[in-house]
């Protein structure tokens, strides 16, 4: 797979971007403190957890005798140029219907 569909497989699930958005508001954590708010499997957080490490958006630090996972946001910049390359094509496509009605709107002082 390539990184864009990585981190699109990794950010698809709700319990994953749960697991971001706590890493991302607590920094670093524990394995146990990351799992906590999840009603599952410890096997299916740590699952969670490597897809989201394959996609980079997670990194493991082993300090002494516990390892702490943190958020990587790079990432997430990917994923932002790939869908602002399709805002800008909406906008030309709005820009467009716009310009249609307004060249199809009645003159001033003209009427019907």
């Amino acid at each position: 797979m390539d990184r864009l569909t990585d981190v699109l497989t990794a950010i698809a699930h709700p319990t994953r971007r749960a697991i971001i958005t706590q890493l991302a508001a607590n920094g670093p954590t524990r394995f146990l403190d990351v799992a906590r708010p999840f009603d599952t499997a410890l096997n299916a957080v740590t699952k969670h957890l490597k897809l989201l490490e394959r996609a980079g958006l997670i990194e493991r630090e082993r300090r002494g005798r516990e390892v702490l996972i943190s958020f990587r946001p790079e990432p997430l910049r990917e994923v932002a140029g790939w869908v602002h390359e399709y805002e800008r094509f909406w906008n030309r496509q709005l820009d467009a219907f716009e310009q249609h009605f307004r060249n199809k709107r009645p003159k001033r002082g003209k009427t019907r």
